[in-house]
């Protein structure tokens, strides 16, 4: 008589990203650590549901991962099946079966973080930018961050590239250069640098240069979507931030007049918007674009209305936040019936909610 022999599942593993194409939370290198059959994650990122389904059909198959072959041969390559992105992976080992070798790892990986924890995170917490979040917070943000020291007369950045990390300059001198050579302006400790350039998508204005061997905390771009994400008070931060930019815009230029005009490729549409707020402006701002002309009403400075070839409101303001090239021009009043109309919304909140959602449609 033939006797069913019941198979044995492996409930605990833990896999290595090997390869990544613009997956919008892993990166090369990551563990993914299943326990019970559930994927456990950094608390810093969100999780993954397509990542985590293709783990549990990967450890219910009818294959013991124990017994497949060594690492280099492709049995053991997995990839996620994507969504915009993608990211592959390997079979590292089975969690009752890790090696004394894995647990040195991972014990030196938790001095690590012990280390910089202890080093740094008095430094970040002085920080305006990090003092709304909590203790175990900071603590997961800090281990996102790589730290670096650059050599004096070093480039950080070139005029026109645009930013991929966010630099938190913790010791040292940076200075803004100009195409001559000359400085036009300096970066010190507690300052940041690449913020405003990853929230608006500008790319760098002036070259900048390291006027001393110079500490940094550099986190990555898509550290930094998921630390918004997660951690929104960083994400309202930064557009305050953008607020006092667009204050010194206004100052700079005097009072904004019926008849302005000007090109997105001088100010992006976020600017342009956060000048109208700040002036407290009621006027009409007309957007001729590549893809049809737009028309954003405001109200002593708030968005009532705004419309978008077929599309109207919010959905006409989120599709126009990613525009770059166009001409645009600001003509004093709006019609009676468009006055009565209530504003959209907070104004920084619909810009984030904005700016999130495109950032979402990119990843």
């Amino acid at each position: 008589m033939q006797v069913n022999k019941k198979k044995k599942t492996i409930r605990n593993a833990v896999f290595i990203v090997t390869q990544e194409r613009s997956c919008p939370i892993y990166s090369v290198g990551e563990e993914l650590k299943v326990t019970n059959h559930i994927l456990r994650g950094s608390s810093s990122k969100p999780g993954c549901l397509i990542l985590s389904q293709k783990l549990v059909e990967i450890l219910t198959s009818q294959v013991r991962l124990s017994g497949l072959p060594a690492l280099s041969e492709n049995k053991s390559r997995f990839d996620c099946g994507g969504c915009d992105g993608l990211i592959q992976f390997e079979y590292k080992r089975d969690k009752a079966y890790a090696t004394v070798q894995m647990k040195l790892l991972d014990d030196a990986e938790k001095l690590r973080r012990k280390q910089l924890l202890a080093k740094y995170f008095g430094v970040l917490r002085s920080l305006s930018l990090f003092e709304s979040l909590d203790d175990d917070a900071l603590a997961d943000l800090i281990s996102l961050l790589e730290f670096k020291t650059i050599p004096i007369n070093k480039a950080i950045v070139k005029k026109g590239d645009p930013a991929t990390y966010i630099y938190v300059i913790l010791k040292g001198v940076l200075g803004l250069i100009a195409e001559d050579g000359s400085k036009i302006g300096e970066l010190g400790a507690g300052e940041l640098l690449g913020d405003m350039n990853l929230v608006s998508g500008e790319l760098f204005s002036e070259s900048v240069h390291t006027l001393s061997a110079t500490k940094v905390a550099m986190l990555s771009e898509k550290n930094f979507k998921n630390a918004i994400v997660r951690y929104p008070v960083i994400q309202l931060f930064l557009f305050k931030m953008l607020v006092k930019r667009a204050q010194t815009l206004n100052l700079r230029s005097g009072n904004i007049a019926s008849g302005m005009t000007g090109e997105l490729g001088e100010i992006s549409i976020v600017d342009l918007l956060q000048l109208m707020h700040t002036a407290q402006k009621t006027g009409t701002v007309e957007l001729l674009l590549h893809q049809g002309q737009a028309l954003v009403f405001f109200n002593y400075g708030e968005i009532v209305h705004v419309r978008f070839n077929t599309l109207r409101d919010k959905d006409a303001l989120f599709s126009l936040l990613g525009s770059n090239q166009g001409h645009f021009s600001y003509s004093k009043g709006i019609p009676d019936e468009i006055r009565e109309h209530p504003p959209l919304g907070d104004f920084i909140g619909t810009l984030m909610e904005g700016l999130q959602r495109l950032d979402e449609e990119e990843a």
